[in-house]
């Protein structure tokens, strides 16, 4: 789907294909599991967290969906009625849920936010794009592999250091971030839940100009 198609069905206020009884899926992918938690990989699933905590008064409590294999709640959110995700998959298998909820849902692709951690931008920066490559990342190069598109939104968050540039991707990602980079991680998180929520009231543009 091409990027001026995309903001055509923005724009409308529309999505780009059929209709469904939920408007949007906001995946923030993570690896399942307590030893995983709080690690730099997990930025995604913080960021679920934190619409929770914003917006949680629209939403019931995060709970397991064996359809799924997800962590899934249902709501409202700006008006819209949303389904908050966090795969249970691991990591690279996250396309699994992701297109298992969207085939159940009939969601398209253009109402697929996937929230992730991005090594390559510095820590706490957010970058939100309408489409792209999987720029190296496990989750979703599976999630572009099950839903045969790379035309979806995503919201990367900024894990970035000074030693993301000297460690191996896998032990970065996977590891745990010091006290302070912890609560920088966070407040990344809570702005990455307010920027859903101005791209679901406002539109891409707005929460482009606003948080990139």
């Amino acid at each position: 789907m091409a990027l001026r198609a995309l903001l055509s069905g923005w724009l409308s206020g529309k999505s780009s294909g059929s209709g469904s009884a939920m408007d949007w899926l906001i995946v923030g992918l993570g690896n399942p599991g307590p030893e995983y938690a709080q690690t730099r990989h997990n930025a995604g699933a913080m960021a679920i967290e934190a619409i929770l905590r914003r917006h949680g008064d629209g939403f019931g409590s995060l709970a397991m969906n064996r359809k799924f294999k997800a962590l899934t709640a249902k709501g409202r959110l700006a008006g819209r009625k949303v389904m908050l995700a966090f795969p249970q998959t691991f990591m690279n298998l996250s396309g699994q849920a992701v297109a298992a909820i969207a085939s159940f849902h009939k969601i398209n692709p253009d109402r697929i936010l996937v929230i992730a951690d991005e090594k390559d931008i510095p820590l706490g920066r957010l970058r939100l794009r309408l489409s792209g490559s999987a720029g190296g990342h496990n989750g979703l190069k599976s999630i572009i592999e099950r839903l045969g598109t790379r035309d979806f939104p995503r919201l990367r968050i900024g894990i970035g250091t000074e030693t993301s540039k000297r460690s191996e991707a896998a032990d970065f990602v996977l590891g745990r971030p010091s006290a302070e980079e912890l609560a920088e991680l966070k407040a990344a998180a809570e702005r990455a839940a307010e920027a859903v929520r101005t791209l679901l009231a406002d539109g891409p543009e707005s929460a482009m100009g606003k948080f990139n």
